[in-house]
């Protein structure tokens, strides 16, 4: 005699995933228009360098400020023939403080950054609050105890004066630090010890190629900020020949006080100047990108 079952029940219907709720039209546009805002803000005085820079010793006291003009090539071969060329010679200078100290303070924060992360001895917490108060220390109170000390060493006015103070950068090993410390695996560290491998050949080898991004950072940070930097070769240098760019300019607006026509050239001037630091950034980010897909395929 055949046994009757009960039907199984019936599967509860799947819910509908919840719909998150759309962002209104008001919530999107104010964030639009606050950022459009501060794009035109920071765009407008570049927009005038480009336009100033075009215009002829005449046009450009006399024309509207953001119509371009027709003297660009004329400014152009004046600021290079300036002095005798001295506009490029102050852009190799910039190049070589900027890229040999960017370099080599990329070298020494790597270094301290790495031994700060995973060694341990004795006075380690002070010298790293230590670095905490360099970086909060303005730059601009070091660099009269810093020509002093140069002068001492028979270093002012030369391109010593500007390169060695570039070297030791505290933000940057700050950075090189807390990276080596979330990037560089103690345990493969420790492997490679008892492998028999050397403190720098652990270094060169595991610790440098998994800091290349975070050492990337610092390089540009330094690079930028060497560019930029204003005061230091002021205070050292008060040989022309061996002012960057910063300060060549700052010297060719104070002599267009009394002629005019050099404005033209000081305008163009900044304009060059800008397009290293665009084509850094740009040739960078390359490295960032492939540092980012190949993090995304080992993980």
């Amino acid at each position: 005699m055949a046994t009757l079952t009960a039907p199984a029940p019936a599967a509860p219907a799947a819910r509908p995933p919840a719909r998150r709720p759309r962002p209104s039209s008001r919530g999107r546009v104010i964030p639009t228009l606050v950022l459009l805002m501060g794009a035109i803000y920071t765009l407008i005085p570049i927009v005038w360098v480009i336009t100033a820079s075009t215009k002829s010793r005449g046009e450009l006291f006399s024309t509207f400020s953001f119509l371009p003009g027709t003297g660009f090539w004329q400014n152009l071969v004046d600021l290079s023939t300036y002095g005798g060329g001295v506009y490029w010679k102050w852009a190799g200078n910039s190049l070589l403080y900027a890229g040999g100290g960017a370099v080599l303070s990329t070298l020494v924060s790597a270094a301290a950054g790495y031994a700060l992360a995973r060694y341990r001895f004795r006075g380690r917490a002070v010298v790293f609050n230590l670095l905490l108060a360099g970086v909060m220390l303005p730059q601009i109170t070091l660099a009269i105890p810093q020509y002093f000390l140069m002068a001492e060493m028979g270093l002012a006015n030369t391109y010593w004066a500007v390169l060695l103070p570039s070297i030791i950068n505290p933000f940057g090993i700050y950075l090189a630090t807390i990276y080596a410390q979330s990037s560089v695996p103690e345990e493969t560290v420790e492997a490679a010890r008892l492998d028999g491998a050397s403190e720098f050949r652990i270094f060169r080898s595991i610790a440098l190629p998994v800091m290349i991004p975070g050492l990337i950072t610092v390089f540009m940070l330094q690079f930028v900020g060497i560019w930029n930097n204003f005061l230091l070769p002021f205070i050292m240098l008060s040989n022309e020949e061996l002012y960057p760019l910063t300060t060549g300019l700052y010297l060719l607006l104070n002599r267009g006080t009394g002629t005019p026509a050099l404005y033209s050239l000081a305008i163009l001037g900044a304009l060059l100047a800008i397009i290293p630091l665009l084509l850094l950034m740009v040739f960078l980010q390359r490295f960032w990108r492939l540092d980012l897909v190949s993090g995304s395929l080992k993980g």
